[in-house]
């Protein structure tokens, strides 16, 4: 998989809550979304069906035939295709409603049958972290989420190619494999992330500039947005590998609290990578102080020195007539006045540089 570039922005995709009173479990299609496109895998230990545009109607003849039916849907555009899928399964309304209520938080509701689970999936081309909505049954397990593209194809090639124990295992599995993907695909991000802070390090050190101010500001929106999904997403996590015997076999329930694991690393690289953030931004204050003062000492310097000279400029600058009275600057007369009046300036200015650097202030 190619490292991903850093966007500069990302967001949580949201869709505006229905109006207050709206009758619960009504199914509204996303009017932006695609039209749902339906793929089915169906697989045992022996063999596997992968079936593009698949009919709601011929699930339950491959539920009658596989261990394991996987129906992923990709499209939002359309709610009697849900509800159909919905009566199918035998899956409540709510949680066909918070299927097409884009912006929940991660999440698992264990219903008698199945459990409902809501995870955050991250999209680097489109900046966003999608929701993706997972259904886990008895020999089934449902994937909807509004678009088409995602960081499932490993788990594709490994059911399509028999590697490893996914066809020998039971829907449970697959619903581990599915989430233990989508919680990978944050590593790659974060380690650019990493890379992005290492360079914002050096060059805040080196020569910090205002472009600097807005990247870091960048990062931390992008590690605030990972941190709204992959705090709850976390637990949702350690729900299904402790709390729900029921859908997770003991032996799944292994694999799982790995993948509890890997959100704890990420857990800890959100919050370390924040708290470096953090730091930049006050190495970058910093800095920037460090540099005004620079500026202002060497200012206060030329000033400092102009102070006598300026005086001494100002006083022969009065008008007075030597010719009025012997007291009126009879220097003036003088035909060395104005190279004696230059030296003067010139001496106080060397004696006050000296004065300054043997201080220390050109340090």
């Amino acid at each position: 998989m190619p490292k991903p570039s850093l966007p500069s922005r990302w967001t949580i995709r949201r869709r505006r809550p229905a109006p207050p009173g709206t009758t619960p479990g009504r199914l509204e299609a996303i009017a932006e979304s695609q039209q749902p496109k339906l793929t089915a895998f169906a697989y045992g230990p022996e063999d596997v069906v992968e079936i593009e545009d698949v009919e709601v109607e011929d699930l339950a003849a491959l539920r009658e035939r596989f261990p394991v039916v996987w129906l992923d849907v990709d499209g939002l555009g359309d709610a009697s295709v849900l509800e159909k899928i919905g009566e199918t399964f035998s899956l409540h309304r709510l949680a066909l409603e918070d299927v097409l209520s884009l912006g929940q938080r991660p999440k698992v509701e264990p219903y008698p049958d199945y459990a409902f689970v809501v995870v955050g999936q991250p999209r680097v081309e489109e900046q966003e972290i999608e929701q993706v909505s997972l259904f886990l049954g008895d020999g089934f397990v449902l994937s909807i989420q509004e678009r088409p593209g995602d960081c499932l194809d490993g788990v594709r090639t490994r059911i399509r190619a028999g590697r490893g124990r996914i066809r020998t295992m039971g829907s449970d599995y697959l619903a581990y494999a599915i989430i233990d993907a989508i919680v990978d695909a944050y590593f790659p991000i974060l380690e650019k992330i990493g890379e992005e802070l290492d360079e914002l390090e050096l060059e805040i050190l080196e020569s910090p500039e205002v472009e600097t101010l807005g990247r870091i500001h960048d990062v931390r929106r992008l590690l605030q947005a990972f941190r709204r999904t992959v705090w709850p997403q976390r637990e949702a996590i350690h729900m299904l590998a402790r709390d729900l015997p029921e859908f997770i076999s003991p032996e799944t329930a292994v694999f799982m609290r790995d993948c509890y694991d890997h959100t704890i690393q990420i857990r800890d690289l959100l919050e370390s990578f924040r708290e470096l953030a953090s730091d930049l931004m006050s190495m970058y204050l910093s800095s920037v102080s460090n540099r005004m003062n620079e500026v202002m000492k060497v200012l206060t310097i030329i000033a400092t020195i102009f102070i006598p000279l300026s005086f001494i400029a100002g006083l022969y600058g009065m008008n007075f007539d030597p010719s009025k009275s012997p007291w009126n600057m009879p220097e003036l007369e003088w035909a060395f006045g104005y190279p004696f009046a230059l030296g003067i300036m010139g001496a106080i200015a060397l004696v006050m540089l000296i004065y300054f650097w043997r201080k220390g202030w050109f340090d």
